[in-house]
């Protein structure tokens, strides 16, 4: 690859403090940094490239949210991960904001760095090869799970818990936590991690585990990139079902919703089950779906349709049953995502709320915010899920959970226009009511959505666990340069 930057101006953007300039300079035909008018060390060479192109700077400065525009001084396109060691030396040495972009599906700048620089990590996406009798798979950051999927059903395998949409990488997902309709059975992604690959915010590259740097893995794993860019994983593998049954139950009664779903995932009839609201003619948010999915062999026992939903209280006439290829069901919102693709949807503002619930006040604390909930507070394409989790399969430190044995995830995905700047004002501080009376409840937020959050916010969130984040921060980022668009330091 070229070393060469396409653009041999000086960037526009600054350090965090304002004291520092990333510029090309002409007579050395050298790439440098400059503060209060003294050169300094060169920018190191790359196997990938550098970009300070006004395409580049502007993706860079946007994400899935479409809310939040921080604009950084250059975006990295790594060739390796050297390149990710030595431009985060390169960044803590001068005191440069840095930032590792996935696949952009942030919704309020979480990957982004004013005046800064953000690593692409999509570059870092092998995925190892996988042999028939593997018990995991090592993968670079920037792998998407869709990805990782198929190279392992190549050989019967699979990872245990995958998020709704494929299409996310595995650094992004492993940052936040990573929930989905397994995580009752095998807890979250970052619960399946046995490995990381690291590049501290000081530029050191380590391999972290349970057994090797147990602090700085706990403090990655969930850890919102404070402490580390995760450039690789190790993630545990099981065995993959060749076809599942798929279940889509109605229930026009939110408690018994609710309750039949808590029984299915302690008893763990399923090996998957989620749940989504919907409008009813009136506009109230009224009409619920239980969709549970069951394994058929290899992994699981052939589906006996009586005896997985015996005593549930959905309506029968209702009922959806389908039988898919399992990866046709992993990969099941790919047609409804192409569709909002073509509309114009995907590029509309995404001010998403993303709520834990303790799961003995979900009906009164979830029903009170779906019954302010209209039509157009969601937004053309917008979702409702609601579903149980399992406490004790979730262990990661930084995944905060509510206390109680059977949390749910409850998000309403919202889209609004773009432009709609008043919308968007709104939605955020309905997002932000919400959070507050979840967290009266007992309750916190799963970190991937849009909700105004300060320092306090942040600390009160992690809880017994700050000490914990803070100490590593203070190790591993002593300059503090990784990931500002969090907020949390």
């Amino acid at each position: 690859m070229s070393r060469t930057p396409p653009r041999r101006t000086a960037l526009r953007g600054l350090a965090a403090a304002g004291t520092a300039v990333i510029g090309f300079d002409p007579f050395t035909r050298s790439w440098a940094v400059t503060a209060s008018d003294r050169p300094l060390h060169g920018i190191p060479e790359l196997d990938g490239t550098l970009h300070t192109d006004e395409a580049s700077l502007s993706a860079a400065a946007d994400d899935f949210g479409h809310i939040v525009h921080r604009r950084p001084a250059a975006v990295l396109r790594p060739g390796s991960v050297a390149d990710v060691v030595a431009m985060v030396r390169f960044c803590n040495k001068h005191g440069i904001p840095v930032a590792p972009r996935g696949q952009g599906h942030g919704t309020n700048g979480q990957a982004q760095a004013e005046g800064g620089l953000v690593i692409e990590t999509a570059p870092l996406a092998a995925v190892q090869p996988v042999g028939p009798g593997s018990k995991t798979v090592t993968v670079g950051a920037g792998a998407k799970w869709s990805d990782v999927a198929k190279a392992s059903l190549a050989h019967g395998l699979t990872p245990p818990v995958f998020t709704d949409y494929l299409e996310l990488s595995v650094g992004g997902t492993l940052s936040v936590g990573g929930l989905g309709g397994q995580t009752h059975r095998h807890g979250a992604q970052v619960d399946n991690v046995l490995e990381l690959e690291v590049v501290t915010g000081a530029g050191e590259l380590l391999r972290c585990s349970p057994d090797r740097h147990r602090d700085l893995f706990h403090a990655v794993l969930a850890g919102l990139g404070q402490c580390a860019v995760i450039v690789g994983a190790t993630v545990r593998l099981v065995r993959a079902p060749v076809t599942v049954r798929h279940y889509l139950l109605p229930y026009d009664d939110l408690r018994t919703f609710l309750d039949d779903q808590r029984l299915l995932v302690l008893e763990q009839r399923f090996s998957y089950v989620e749940g989504q609201i919907t409008a009813d003619a009136s506009g109230a948010f009224r009409e619920y779906v239980l969709e549970a999915v069951a394994y058929g062999p290899p992994a699981g026992e052939a589906p006996d349709d009586t005896a997985l939903l015996r005593g549930l209280r959905h309506n029968p006439s209702g009922a959806e049953i389908t039988d898919l290829a399992y990866y046709e069901f992993l990969d099941r919102l790919a047609p409804g995502v192409a569709a909002l693709k073509e509309a114009g949807l995907w590029a509309y503002a995404h001010p998403w709320l993303n709520l834990l619930l303790p799961g003995g006040r979900t009906a009164d604390v979830a029903g009170g915010i779906l019954d302010a909930l209209t039509p157009d507070d969601l937004g053309p394409g917008g979702v409702v899920l609601l579903y149980p989790l399992v406490r004790d399969r979730l262990r990661t430190p930084l995944l905060r959970m509510p206390d109680d044995p059977v949390p749910y995830l409850f998000a309403v995905l919202r889209t609004t226009p773009p432009d709609d700047a008043a919308t968007v004002e709104r939605l955020l501080a309905a997002n932000r009511s919400a959070y507050d009376r979840v967290r009266a409840a007992g309750g916190t937020r799963y970190p991937v959505g849009s909700v105004p959050f300060d320092g306090a916010d942040w600390r009160r969130h992690f809880g017994p666990a700050w000490p914990q984040l803070a100490a590593a921060r203070k190790t591993y980022d002593p300059r503090g340069i990784l990931v500002p668009g969090q907020g949390i330091f």
